[in-house]
This record gives structure tokens, C-alpha cells and sequence, in this order.
């Protein structure tokens, strides 16, 4: 198979697919290597293809039709799991992570959490690996592109995590 059409290959693969895909998965699939995968990935990405990578792997960005809104929020490591599963109540999409780094900038890191299955998976990954948030740079304070069905939605999510204390304030020093 020429690159071409596995490239075309995998742009269909992710679409059909409801879940991220690893790299060796679709590598074992067409017989190439994971790095062959990630230079495939790279190129389609350039060309303006809507492929993000997660944790869990690769997959097309379907949320381009939701409401969006970039929330600043602030918590401690042990409130990670009332932060985020305020916002998948409220059927919302927490897509990424962001914080300010002073030396590299914007540093992101791509989420899509949408439901409780794959908080609780996010969750249990960070324990076993004993991870740190990426929001330890900054003090705990971070934003999160989340997205929902419509702004009604988007509005509860900022809400209570208002009155949860989670938002930061421009009232704040």
C-alpha cells in the first residue's frame, strides 16, 4: 500500500472510529511501523486534517459543531475529579488542558473527556503513574476548552463551578 492511500486509509479509520486510536494499532493494522504512523499523522495534520492526540490515542475532532468556551479555573491536585466531573454533568466535553510556561509559552495538552467511563479512566491512569497535572506549573491555576450540545449548557458547567470556587476571579490579585 502506497503512503498516500494509507494516509487516506486512516483519515477513514478515524472517522468511523467512536473512540481514540493507538498508534500501534493502526501501525499493526497496515503493517508499518508506530513511527510510520506518526509521520503519516504529522503530514495529514499539516494538510489541515482535524486529527488531535489524546492519552488514549488518535482521533478525529468531532466537536466542531458544539458551543465552545476557554474556562480559567484553579483547584488543588485532590480536586481534579470535582472540577472535571462538573463539567461532563452538564454534558459538556472537557477538550484540553492549558497552562503558561515561562519558558516554552502555551503548553497544551489534548483531554476529550466526555463522560464518567472516561474520567474515572483519566483518573485512575493519573494515580498509577503517579503523574503530576500539568497545572502544578502555575500554582493550580490552568483553562480548559470545554465544549457542550449548546450555550445553556456551557452556562450551568461555568455556574457551579463558580460557585464551587473553581473559576478564577478578575476580582483576584
Amino acid at each position: 500500500m502506497i503512503s498516500i492511500q494509507r494516509r487516506d486509509n486512516i483519515i477513514e479509520l478515524l472517522l468511523k472510529s467512536n473512540e481514540p486510536l493507538k498508534g500501534g494499532v493502526i501501525a499493526k493494522r497496515y503493517s508499518v511501523t508506530r513511527q510510520v504512523i506518526v509521520k503519516d499523522i504529522a503530514i495529514l495534520r499539516a494538510k489541515g486534517e482535524r486529527i488531535i492526540a489524546t492519552p488514549d490515542g488518535y482521533m478525529i475532532n468531532k466537536n466542531e459543531h458544539k458551543v465552545k468556551s476557554i474556562i480559567a479555573v484553579t483547584h488543588t491536585e485532590e480536586e481534579i475529579f470535582d472540577e472535571m466531573s462538573i463539567i461532563i454533568k452538564y454534558g459538556g466535553t472537557i477538550e484540553d488542558v492549558i497552562v503558561e510556561h515561562p519558558l516554552y509559552g502555551e503548553i497544551t495538552g489534548m483531554l476529550m473527556i466526555k463522560n464518567n467511563n472516561e474520567l474515572n479512566k483519566f483518573i485512575q491512569k493519573y494515580k498509577q503513574q503517579e503523574a503530576r497535572l500539568l497545572s502544578v506549573l502555575t500554582n493550580g491555576v490552568h483553562l480548559h476548552t470545554i465544549s457542550a450540545e449548546n450555550q445553556e449548557d456551557i452556562n450551568l458547567i461555568i455556574l457551579e463551578l463558580r460557585e464551587c470556587n473553581f473559576i478564577v476571579s478578575d476580582m483576584e490579585d
